[in-house]
């Protein structure tokens, strides 16, 4: 998931007691720098807006700030809010300490790995390295000890917001079963239904052409019994996007400048945004949908999903056309 945001994405500055502020959960183990503070206090300029996870009123990033504006009797300070769960509160304050102001030790960045590759399972080890600031490899190290870290997830969400499986060799399964039910399918479809790269499904689909098994001989046996006994749908249901993922994706996009710095990319990016939304949010929109209007409501939103599903169905086509 990419966390990082924008001046624009973030909520508009407000000023908060200082004394509402909860100063714990921090990714600092040994907790702040007391010279830092000192030197933040001294400076006696106004402080930069900190960042607070809106839910706790827990400082995100910013407790430095937090320390020195207690220390110079300030009643109020600068805040800016994040609204996200726990875990994406968390995260957001291990990004915003690993670049800037007092950055986090390395025991500091390897203890919040541990944390988030139990919070945050599907990510991929470059993930957690990128929301760290540490080297994929020792993720990786650090996901087989954590007790939970290792356990079996099917999907890893990568840095470049695909998610695709763990066992490389059930994407190629899937992939092959599609590529014989339906030869017309491009790699990009083929791909995304299967959760693997373009470059793996285009190499199953001439490993078939060639009549040759399309597991190579190192991930011969890797798929297992279980596996095999999947269905169509429970497949198609494996590849979904969670909705924690679709935020992950589409805070992703929105650091991309092919999106970001023209209008028609900003208003993908709104309606992409739309529907990030977690589970409990939709219940309670439907749940107060006013009876005299639910007809309507629900025939507007098939229509949307219709004129979605066009739209997936068209890109797919365009992308297809250069593959």
């Amino acid at each position: 998931m990419e966390f990082r945001q924008e001046q624009g994405d973030l909520s508009p500055v407000v000023d908060v007691e200082v004394s509402a502020l909860s100063i714990t959960d921090s990714p600092r183990i040994s907790g702040e720098n007391p010279e830092h503070v000192e030197a933040l206090a001294a400076a006696q300029a106004e402080l930069p807006p900190i960042l607070v996870h809106r839910p706790t009123m827990r400082v995100i990033d910013g407790l430095h700030r937090v320390r020195a504006a207690r220390l110079r009797g300030d009643e109020k300070i600068r805040v800016r809010f994040f609204d996200g769960d726990d875990a994406d509160a968390f995260v957001m304050a291990v990004r915003s300490n690993i670049a800037h102001g007092l950055p986090l030790s390395l025991a500091d960045r390897k203890r919040a790995a541990e944390r988030i590759v139990v919070s945050h399972p599907r990510w991929s080890d470059r993930m957690v390295a990128s929301a760290t600031g540490i080297a994929a490899g020792t993720v990786a190290e650090i996901r087989r000890r954590v007790p939970a870290g290792a356990a079996a997830e099917p999907l890893r969400l990568g840095q470049d917001g695909r998610v695709r499986p763990i066992n490389g060799a059930e994407g190629r399964r899937v992939a092959a079963e599609l590529i014989n039910e339906n030869p017309s399918l491009s790699l990009r479809q083929i791909a995304q239904a299967a959760g693997i790269s373009p470059e793996t499904a285009r190499d199953v689909r001439n490993r078939l052409r060639r009549g040759e098994d399309p597991l190579p001989k190192r991930m011969a046996g890797t798929v297992s019994l279980a596996s095999r006994r999947n269905t169509h749908a429970e497949r198609k249901a494996a590849v979904q996007t969670p909705a924690r993922d679709r935020a992950a994706i589409v805070e992703r996009l929105k650091a991309d400048p092919a999106l970001r710095f023209n209008e028609t990319g900003r208003n993908l990016l709104m309606l992409l945004n739309l529907h990030t939304m977690k589970t409990a949010d939709w219940e309670m929109m439907i749940n107060n949908v006013p009876p005299h209007c639910a007809g309507i409501v629900a025939q507007l939103a098939r229509d949307c999903a219709d004129v979605w599903a066009d739209f997936a169905t068209r890109v797919e086509r365009q992308i297809a056309s250069i593959v």
